[in-house]
């Protein structure tokens, strides 16, 4: 089966690649058919962009798609960047991102926070299938750690002391908010 992950970011495209390794599914990305795919994230949930990007994709290439929406939500700052993680402070770099974040954070004593992600899955037939998975977790005191990408470098998943950037490949796709929405999408994948 090829089933389209509807992101033109490669991160995100290596991560779900290693969670979705079945036999006999081809995961491809807009990249790998010489195209983009860009699709307005305006939804007031993480699965109503989910659902606009997995349909999008799904209407665009006509082959069964998957797309996420997550984003990093902080008690502090009242859930915020939330849903608007990825648009959070438009045109900077994750890393100013990051900095800013803790800038907001550097007098509280609060620092709870988790990770949120929403996939949808459009199937062949046009049915659309929503799976959801929670990191919780707090914020970092400074970034720390070189692999991952966004806000890894900040957050530190409960039960560990390193944070996300700092944890590798390997053991961010055993825990993360992704992990958990797609290890379900694998699951019901593989069981069909």
């Amino acid at each position: 089966m090829r089933l389209l992950l509807a992101t033109n970011n490669p991160g995100k495209v290596r991560e779900v690649a290693a969670i979705l390794a079945l036999p006999g599914l081809e995961l491809v990305s807009p990249a790998d058919l010489g195209r983009r795919l860009d699709v307005v994230e305006d939804g007031a949930t993480f699965e109503a962009n989910a659902r606009a990007k997995a349909l999008a994709a799904f209407r665009e290439f006509g082959l069964p798609s998957v797309a996420d929406d997550s984003g990093l939500e902080i008690d502090a700052l009242a859930g915020a960047p939330g849903v608007h993680s990825a648009r959070f402070m438009d045109g900077s770099s994750y890393s100013d991102k990051c900095r800013e974040i803790l800038r907001r954070l550097s007098d509280r004593g609060d620092r709870g926070a988790r990770f949120l992600c929403c996939a949808a899955l459009v199937e062949s037939d046009g049915e659309i299938l929503t799976f959801d998975g929670i990191c919780p977790g707090v914020i970092a005191l400074e970034p720390r750690g070189a692999s991952g990408f966004g806000y890894d470098p900040i957050f530190i998943p409960d039960g560990y002391d390193r944070t996300f950037a700092e944890l590798g490949a390997g053991e961010k796709n055993r825990i993360s908010h992704r992990a958990r929405a797609f290890v379900q999408v694998r699951d019901y994948l593989a069981g069909r």
